[in-house]
């Protein structure tokens, strides 16, 4: 279900700022981010994010493409390991 448009994207100001001041220094490590469910924007560019899945921290390099996505649809929480089936016919 979408976000309601009147109360705009889901952005966590204190990200933002370490973001813009990520863009201005010379030295570029990753800022870890816990919230899944903030929106990429613009200012996220080009910068690298380490997202936590809930056991470990998955690193997150930002484009173009994903602005407007949640950063939690590029660090998953599941592995899959493939159907048991298909495992046994292999065999």
């Amino acid at each position: 279900m979408a976000r309601s448009l009147w109360k705009g994207p889901y952005i966590i100001e204190k990200i933002v700022q370490k973001a813009r001041k990520m863009h201005n220094s010379e030295k570029k490590s990753p800022i870890k981010l816990w919230q899944r469910a903030m929106t990429i924007i613009p200012d996220c560019v080009g910068l690298t994010f380490q997202v936590y899945n809930g056991k470990k921290f998955i690193p997150v390099r930002v484009n173009e493409d994903m602005v407007g996505k949640k950063f939690g649809e590029f660090a998953p929480t599941r592995t899959y390991y493939g159907h048991a089936a298909d495992k046994k016919v292999k065999k």
